[in-house]
Formats: structure tokens, C-alpha cells, sequence
């Protein structure tokens, strides 16, 4: 029994992340064809809720309550009951990014629909140019990036669900803004391995149209070269307006599995496993673990989690370990961190019927950059 456990644990992480372990972490600029920087709406790819972003990239197998509007449409068709989430997420260089979710089983169950909004940005920030470097002219700007998703999951046996969610996009950046349409899609299949539940996953996000601005920022005054041998005659200054390049989104096709090595009516241990590959960066995985346990008949629970993201591209390699102001980072700042998050979460359900709620809390490391921390609040009824 115990070994059945151990080759169904060897052969998740395997499966997750073996792949990306034999890609080599490529040189951009060198012998790499990666689409890096050609794709906007980069939010889009952001973890919005606390549990998701403890698990990192491992999450779409596990994900079966309201935060699978996100991570796996196929997952909002197993929720029990309707329930809502409502999270905000503290990022890098003080930006922000809110997410609500709310989702309705119906159909005895094996049918859901739900509803979300995610929304990042910042606002009244200085204009700097080359003109006015520091930005005493007073001008500000701001951005904000917001989605609007309409979910449908269904359960088409005991064993397999499906679901997809259409998205509506708008990016505002500064004086210019620009739409697009876009769709996920998510397959979960669950069973029973020596008496224990396996889930396996399979999520493409962000399918869609290109994403072109508009706006007052984009139009000018230009003069009209002189005619040839009129170089003395001044000409008239004509107005247009820049036509600016249109942007794909960043689609994300992923893998995931997720496996309950034990499971009883007051506790469950679940390890995680993911292979991710964007169209705009390198393949990459993730693994992650969650432990939840009951705290008696209090109605109570908590869920400890932990994960590490593995992503080639995302570190650097400074010249020497003694060149602590590589690319101008701080002595004291480190990359050895990139890619651990933990949190955990605490949960009220007096029984399966009941009102209830839970908070979760999660930090994730970028490395130089520093941390990011997610705090979210669900109910269900």
C-alpha cells in the first residue's frame, strides 16, 4: 500500500515538472527564440487569490472552490454550494491588484456559472521626460488594467468536469487604452488511487484577440519635410495621430496534478505538480503542498501550505558573487529566494450546510524584487 503511494507521489512530480528540468535556462539574446516582451495585459497571468498563490504554479488540479474561476474553469463545477471571494494582492513597486469571484452550483450540482473581475494598476504617478527629468511640470498619469469574466463549468460523469470562461479586457495605460476578447478553457479529471484522490488538469488561458491602444496620447504635431531644393521655405505643421502596434495576449497552456497522500474525515495531505508553458517566456513548473486539518467540533479548520515555481528566465546570474550591485539591486537582496511562497488559511463551516467563511493569507518571493502578499476573503451558503 504504502509503496502504491510512493510510485503515485514520484510519478505527479515527474509528469509536472520533468520537461521543464531538461530545458537549459537560455541566454536571451542568444540562441533563444522566446517570445520575451511580445505580449500586453501581462496581469492577466497574476495568482488573485491567497490559496492559489501559496500553491504557485501547481494549483489548476487542486482548485475546486470559487478560486477556480481563475485557475481552472472545470473546477467551479464541484463546488457544493454558491460562494464568493474577494482578494487584494500587494505587488511590486507599490501596485495593487483586486479580484472578485463569485460562482452558483445549479442543475442538482453537476452545473455552475460564475462571475469575476480582476483589476491592477496605480494611479497619480509623476511624468518624467527627457525634457523634465524630474518631473516638476506636475503632470501625472495613471494605469489600470481590468478583466470581466463570465464562467460555465459542467460535471459530464463522476470522474471528468470541463469548463470555460469568457473574458472582456481593458487596459487603460496612462492617455491611451485598448480592448480585446478573450477565452479559458479547463478539463479536470479525478479518481481514486489506493483509496485516495488523484486530479489531473489540463488549462489553456487567455485565447483571444489582439490587444491595439488608442488614444489623445498618441496624437501629434508634425512638420512636413520641405520639398527638395526648398530647404529655406518654412512649412506648416500638420496634425495625426501614431498607429500603435497590437499586442497578443499572453496565452498559458498548463498541466497539473494533484494527489491526496492521506485523506480522513479530520485531515487531508495534498501534493502538487504543474508544467506551464506561456507563449511570451520559457517553460517552467511548479510543485506545492497543503495540509488542512479539523480542529475538533469547533467547525474550525486551518491549512498550512507551501510551493516552489521553477521559471529558467526569470533569475540572473551576476558576473561574480562579489558584484552585489549587479543591474543596480541592493547588496542585501538576494536571488536564492525567487519562487518560494507559503501562507495558510483558516476556515468556519459549523456543518456542510451552514453559512461559512474562511481568510487566507500568502506570500510569494520575486528575489531582487522583493515579496508579494495576497490576502483573500471567501463565504459560502
Amino acid at each position: 500500500m504504502r509503496n502504491r503511494s510512493l510510485i503515485v507521489v514520484a510519478s505527479l512530480l515527474c509528469a509536472a515538472s520533468g520537461v521543464a528540468l531538461a530545458q537549459n535556462p537560455p541566454t536571451i539574446g542568444q540562441g533563444s527564440n522566446t517570445a520575451y516582451g511580445t505580449t500586453s495585459a501581462e496581469f492577466l497571468l497574476m495568482a488573485p487569490t491567497a490559496r492559489g498563490a501559496a500553491l504557485g504554479n501547481a494549483y489548476s488540479a487542486l482548485a475546486t472552490d470559487i478560486s477556480a474561476l481563475y485557475y481552472n474553469p472545470a473546477g467551479v463545477s464541484q463546488m457544493t454550494r454558491p460562494g464568493m471571494d474577494v482578494s487584494t494582492t500587494s505587488y511590486i513597486a507599490s501596485t495593487r491588484y483586486n479580484w472578485v469571484g463569485i460562482a452558483f452550483p445549479f442543475g442538482g450540482g453537476s452545473k455552475a456559472v460564475g462571475f469575476s473581475v480582476g483589476n491592477f494598476g496605480f494611479s497619480n504617478q509623476p511624468v518624467y521626460t527627457v525634457d523634465d527629468p524630474t518631473g516638476a511640470s506636475g503632470n501625472v498619469y495613471s494605469v489600470s488594467e481590468t478583466y470581466v469574466g463570465l464562467t460555465y463549468s459542467q460535471q459530464f460523469s463522476d470522474r471528468f468536469a470541463a469548463g470555460f470562461t469568457g473574458k472582456f479586457i481593458n487596459d487603460q495605460l496612462g492617455g491611451v487604452a485598448g480592448t480585446a476578447f478573450a477565452v479559458d478553457f479547463g478539463t479536470s479529471f479525478h479518481t481514486l488511487v489506493n483509496g485516495r484522490t488523484l486530479r489531473a488538469a489540463f488549462t489553456v488561458q487567455n485565447l483571444g484577440t489582439n490587444l491595439e491602444h488608442t488614444g489623445q496620447a498618441l496624437d501629434v504635431t508634425v512638420t512636413r519635410p520641405a520639398p527638395n531644393g526648398q530647404d529655406n521655405q518654412p512649412q506648416a505643421p500638420a496634425n495625426a495621430s501614431l498607429s500603435a502596434k497590437a499586442w497578443q495576449l499572453p496565452v498559458a497552456f498548463r498541466v497539473g496534478l494533484a494527489y491526496d497522500l492521506f485523506s480522513t474525515s479530520m485531515s487531508r495531505l495534498s501534493v502538487l505538480g504543474q508544467f506551464d508553458q506561456p507563449n511570451n517566456n520559457e517553460p517552467g513548473f511548479g510543485v506545492g503542498g497543503e495540509y488542512s486539518i479539523k480542529l475538533g467540533g469547533s467547525g474550525f479548520s486551518l491549512a498550512p501550505r507551501v510551493s516552489y515555481t521553477y521559471q529558467p528566465a526569470n533569475s540572473y546570474n551576476a558576473p561574480s558573487s562579489s558584484d552585489a550591485s549587479y543591474a543596480g539591486f541592493d547588496s542585501g537582496i538576494s536571488n536564492g529566494s525567487y519562487g518560494f511562497a507559503y501562507g495558510g488559511g483558516i476556515d468556519f463551516h459549523r456543518s456542510p450546510t451552514s453559512f461559512g467563511f474562511g481568510v487566507d493569507y500568502a506570500v510569494k518571493s520575486f528575489g531582487p524584487l522583493g515579496n508579494t502578499s495576497v490576502v483573500s476573503v471567501n463565504l459560502s451558503w
